[in-house]
């Protein structure tokens, strides 16, 4: 056996054998596979192999529509299509706006009415069938057959495939850098190593001294034998019936069924037992009759059929239900492909190929921010808290979650000192990265969590909508007070720093202490894969100020952004350390002045400036910045001296009649302005000048990511760039991002955000589109099916000339 390999890949399941595939097809050599068992042995034995193209994430569905090319490549698809099938009147609604997405993305997705529900499906029943969604493409692979094809497909390409070979270390090197991987056979020295260890992959990384939050999570199906004169077809579409919370394939003349179930159970939170393989743990029929109840409503003559056999395996699960992909900050060449989450069949082959093209070009071609191993802070580190996190993604992976509703599992993590003084105002708080953070405030009601809210309107105008109104209105008119506690913020420091900022910026940041620089991060290839600030405290010190459920990433790649030989750089979490207040509107000013008796005019604070004052004898840093289009500022102050700033700030603002906002109010006000929000209107797959963001690119400055992309011919003009849409007329509307926007009746673009902007008076809309349409061109915008006028507006709404940030 060779000692050496360019590429050890730890895991035999389906995702491990795609990324040595595609590492081999992409031209790399001495790439080395090992299983500890035989191959299939864990998660990927037990699956049902059903495969769907449909997904909620515009990056998963690409993943899974290369998945099934692959397997048509390889010659294991069944192709029998799919039914996904709306038992309820909400759930129909939610397949409308799905197959809008569809849409926008080039996926072909027919909405059906019942008739063709029970054509497709001549054996269910027409009890409570509202319709559904047909996908002509989709179908199932046997889990087997499929891996081990794509292995043959991998030794074929040169990979060295070891089974019976377990990992008992990973050694590193001085920079902690991948050395060599240890088995009972000996060591294999290696320049990389990839995760993929399924269910096992957090103990996997431990051996490289780094943390992975994937949690297995129980998952049941059943194998239900054939009725006479009731027999399934063979080559029968796939089910899903979300509502009933199960689906399905035929399997001689019966059924495979499985679900998720409502209350889901989570095991081995301490570490998987290495010796679990391909046998399953024990099944509990009383979980799983709840599901197969559900399936008895839409096959009725699944109540005559007898059980051969109740299946139970855990499945690894991230906190947020999207997988672990890519490299690991501070181990250089430990790559990562695990937590599937439920997408292994479905997304093996396109999660391969970005891991692969990450690790040969040094970038993926498809945006995968959402999928970064480090994304996960330490509060994930308590095993209960990410059980929490992760049973619940489990628990709505078919139940309909509406797009206002929040998470109720493992709240109350993260607590700002403020909480006090917002729930005495009535908040109700919503969550985010363990925080919690007003969404909104209901005056005279006692304080409360927010959770499934929308399951009690549906989606209809949501009772707070006159509320946030409210709250717009004093950030507008008056002034506004927010509790941004939650902001991430990193420290960067030391004789480092500098060059470390400007080689991952695309503005300069090299300015004098007390500026305050508006930029991104950018990966190679020009992608933002960052919004931030970066405020210069000193000659060596700044502070990164980020969104609360981007920290960890942004942190996680400046690590990846150190180079040998650099000076030392300290980059440090500070988010637990510093309570932040927001206050903005034409009279924050005034109250900041008498808060603090300070003069804090324009010339003594001018725009992106910081300066520290006093208010009562606290030291805070008071940052003139906006993402409200209004004069105002952020401050920063330590926890304990927080709500004594807060009430000093309050008495002040009373005369001007001050009120409290929460984050939904801040949606309107940003989108008024035509301010982005990373993640939905910036990814990794728009360039700042595609983004609308291209005053931020400063190519005078040195070298810096994505600098050589960015001066490409063509680059600053881009045939395709965000533009702000209205939408209606004054009235609510149920747009909530993904839906096509359409031109002469073509799909033009996706919205990527949306909200009712209360000063225009209309719903506001973000797309990418077309750079030649012109502003009044009128386009339209899907919604539950039919299509809503809309009209091409210039990118700001909303103060244009930017006066009242000025003052």
């Amino acid at each position: 056996m060779s000692g050496r390999a360019r590429v050890v890949v730890i895991g035999g399941g389906i995702t491990g054998c795609s990324v040595a595939y595609h590492l081999a097809r992409a031209g790399w050599t001495e790439v080395v596979l090992l299983e500890k068992g035989e191959l299939t042995s864990g998660s990927t034995h037990h699956a049902a192999g059903l495969v769907t193209q449909f997904n909620p994430s515009a990056t998963m569905m690409r993943f899974r529509r290369y998945s099934v090319a692959l397997y048509k490549e390889l010659g294991v698809f069944n192709t029998v299509g799919s039914v996904r099938i709306a038992s309820s009147a909400d759930s129909l609604k939610d397949l409308e706006r799905s197959v809008s997405r569809a849409s926008a993305l080039g996926l072909e997705a027919e909405l059906i009415g019942p008739d063709e529900v029970l054509g497709l499906l001549p054996y269910a029943s027409a009890r409570s069938l509202q319709g559904g969604v047909w996908m002509a493409g989709d179908g199932h692979v046997d889990p087997h057959i499929a891996t081990y094809a794509l292995a043959d497909a991998a030794r074929s390409l040169g990979v060295e495939i070891r089974m019976r070979t377990q990992v008992t270390g990973i050694e590193l090197g001085r920079r902690h850098e991948i050395g060599a991987v240890h088995t009972p056979d000996g060591p294999i020295e290696a320049e990389h190593v990839v995760n993929a260890g399924g269910v096992w992959a957090p103990q996997v990384a431990e051996l490289a001294g780094a943390r992975l939050p994937s949690v297995p999570v129980d998952h049941q199906h059943v194998l239900m034998q054939a009725v006479a004169g009731a027999e399934v077809p063979r080559g029968s579409p796939c089910f899903r019936d979300t509502d009933n919370l199960v689906y399905g394939k035929d399997e001689a003349g019966g059924m495979l069924i499985g679900g998720y179930e409502h209350d889901p159970v989570a095991r081995w939170t301490d570490g998987v037992p290495w010796e679990h393989g391909a046998s399953p743990v024990e099944s509990d029929m009383d979980r799983f009759a709840p599901l197969l109840e559900g399936a008895i409503r839409r096959f009725p003559f699944l109540e005559r059929a007898g059980v051969i056999r109740l299946l139970c395996h855990p499945d690894a699960m991230t906190p947020d239900a999207n997988p672990l992909l890519g490299p690991m900050p501070n181990v250089p060449g430990f790559w990562i492909a695990a937590g599937l989450s439920l997408n292994g069949f479905g997304g093996a082959g396109g999660m391969g190929r970005a891991l692969a093209e990450w690790m040969t070009d040094g970038e993926p071609q498809i945006d995968v921010n959402a999928y970064r191993p480090w994304r996960f802070g330490r509060v994930y580190d308590d095993p209960r808290f990410a059980a929490a996190c992760a049973r619940e993604t489990y628990r709505y992976y078919y139940r309909l979650r509406y797009p206002f509703d929040a998470d109720e599992w493992g709240r109350g993590r993260r607590a700002s000192p403020l909480q006090v003084r917002l729930q005495e105002l009535g908040a109700v708080l919503g969550s985010k990265n363990g925080w919690e953070r007003a969404d909104h405030f209901e005056p005279g009601h006692r304080w409360r969590r927010s959770g499934a809210d929308q399951r009690r309107f549906g989606w209809a105008r949501p009772p707070w909508f006159e509320r946030v109104g409210i709250e717009h209105a004093a950030f507008r008119e008056r002034v506004g007070i927010i509790d941004m506690t939650s902001f991430g913020k990193l420290e960067v420091s030391g004789p480092g720093a500098v060059a470390l900022l400007e080689r991952v910026c695309d503005s300069r940041v090299d300015h004098e202490p007390g500026r305050v620089v508006y930029t991104q991060f950018l990966n190679r290839h020009g992608g933002i894969v960052a919004d931030v600030t970066v405020t210069r405290l000193g000659e060596q010190r700044f502070r990164v100020v980020t969104g609360a459920g981007t920290v960890d990433a942004d942190r996680g790649w400046l690590e990846l952004n150190r180079r040998p030989g650099d000076d030392p750089v300290e980059i440090r979490d500070r988010s637990d350390e510093l309570a932040v207040i927001g206050i903005w509107g034409p009279d924050s000013r005034a109250v900041l002045a008498e808060a603090s008796g300070e003069d804090v005019s324009g010339g003594a604070l001018p725009f992106r400036r910081a300066r520290e004052i006093d208010v009562g004898g606290a030291a805070v840093l008071a940052q003139r910045i906006t993402y409200v289009g209004e004069l105002g500022y952020e401050l920063y102050v330590a926890p304990d001296w927080a709500v004594q700033v807060w009430d000093r700030l309050m008495a002040a603002g009373a005369a001007h009649e001050i009120s409290p906002g929460g984050y939904r109010a801040l949606e309107s006000l940003r989108l008024e302005k035509g301010y982005r929000y990373f993640g939905t209107d910036l990814t990794s797959s728009d360039s700042p000048y595609e983004s609308g963001l291209g005053f931020c690119v400063n190519l005078d400055k040195g070298e810096f990511n994505g600098r050589a992309a960015l001066e490409k011919p063509g680059a600053s003009d881009p045939a395709r760039r965000l533009r702000t849409l209205t939408a209606g007329g004054e009235e609510h509307l149920a747009i909530y991002g993904g839906e096509a926007v359409r031109h002469d009746g073509s799909v033009v673009g996706r919205v990527r955000s949306c909200s009712y902007g209360y000063t225009v008076r209309r719903t506001i809309a973000l797309a990418t589109l077309p750079a030649e349409l012109t502003p009044s061109t009128e386009l339209s915008i899907d919604m539950f099916g039919e299509r809503v006028p809309a009209r091409l507006e210039r990118d700001v709404l909303y103060d244009p000339e930017g006066a009242r940030i000025r003052g």
